[in-house]
């Protein structure tokens, strides 16, 4: 009996002098291994009568589990010493500045949709969003666009595979059908603007497979076009952050619009840039127009009663007309030193009162 008192008090001793898990780990084998010294008393139990197994079996079980319990307390105090130490070594000063190389850029696509929306949201318009894959009736049909009509052929429009049951989606090609979902989800007045992935089948300098926009949605009872004019050229204003616009629009043709626009802005395209608000050249930069009467009364609201406007835009050709961008492609190319260029401070949130591209 005093040789297994021996045995566990300087078993424990060694436990609690182990400086590291080396020296733990051997230790462990040393008294718990298949030939450790308390393993090897713990063979011994075979051998005894049944009186002495009776007497020392509780004795040197009782001796494994307190050694055990003792190996797993240092080694958690050992890894708290380890990781304290690494974590000593390893601190960050984080009141130290960033690393210029190290500081990400905000995409302009991403500024300018932004901007957009303090714009907007300064006049009192909600953003409303809505699903990329879209249905057919969403997308096409409720606005006012025809089986045959050349928007829904395969040239131009993303199909996925049908159904079963014969559905087929597609994703959409533009943010119109958001403006679908508004008006059946909620009753006028309605003013809300749509930002969202918009997909074409087309690819060039000035178009991409993929690309931005933002529309727009009022209707109520009294809304007319010279509302829309206003709301366009506060916008156009506050987004180019220039003095004053002036704007022309032309008449034109949308499915879900009558009548309908085409808007210019007078701009100077006489040096290297494009300036806006002066000069005698205009440029095209967005679509609007009277939201159709069919396409209020297949949201399920009545046409006598209420009426709107629409409108909307490419972020991306906004993005490439204030901020330079010479190439719609580049904008999806994933280049940091492009971004690095064209790009923003994270910390330069847009707002009216302290400037939209500081």
């Amino acid at each position: 009996m005093q040789d297994l008192k021996s045995l566990e008090s300087g078993a424990l001793a060694r436990i609690a002098a182990s400086a590291g898990e080396t020296a733990l780990e051997a230790a462990r084998v040393d008294l718990l291994g298949k030939k450790g010294s308390i393993s090897e008393a713990l063979k011994t139990l075979g051998s005894m009568s049944p009186e002495e197994r009776k007497a020392n079996g509780p004795v040197i079980n009782g001796m494994r589990d307190r050694v055990t319990a003792a190996i797993t307390e240092r080694k958690s105090a050992l890894a708290d010493v380890a990781l304290e130490a690494k974590l000593s070594t390893e601190r960050i000063d984080v009141s130290l500045p960033l690393r210029p190389e190290m500081v990400g850029r905000i995409h302009p696509v991403t500024q300018i949709l932004d901007e957009a929306i303090a714009v907007f949201a300064d006049m009192g318009f909600a953003v409303a969003e809505g699903p990329d894959i879209e249905l057919d009736d969403y997308n096409f049909t409720k606005l006012n666009i025809p089986p045959e009509h050349p928007a829904r052929q395969m040239h131009d429009t993303f199909y996925l595979k049908p159904k079963p049951d014969g559905v087929r989606h597609l994703l959409r090609t533009h943010t119109s059908p958001v403006q679908v979902r508004t008006m059946m989800a909620q009753k006028p007045p309605i003013r809300i603007v749509v930002p969202g992935r918009v997909y074409r089948l087309d690819s060039d300098q000035t178009h991409t497979p993929m690309f931005h926009q933002i529309e727009g949605l009022v209707i109520d009872e009294t809304s007319h076009m010279g509302h829309l004019k206003w709301i366009l050229e506060e916008f156009c204003r506050a987004l180019f952050e220039v003095p004053k616009v002036e704007m022309r629009l032309r008449p034109s043709h949308f499915p879900f619009t009558e009548p309908s626009a085409e808007v210019d802005i007078r701009c100077d395209r006489s040096g290297s840039e494009i300036k806006l608000g002066q000069g005698n050249d205009w440029l095209e930069i967005l679509g609007c127009g009277m939201v159709h009467p069919k396409v209020i009364e297949m949201c399920g609201h009545d046409p006598e009663k209420y009426q709107g406007f629409a409108w909307g835009m490419g972020l991306d050709r906004l993005a490439m007309l204030k901020y330079g961008a010479p190439d719609l492609r580049a904008f999806f190319d994933s280049d940091l030193r492009w971004l690095k260029h064209y790009g923003f401070s994270p910390l330069d949130v847009p707002s009216l009162a302290g400037g939209l591209s500081r």
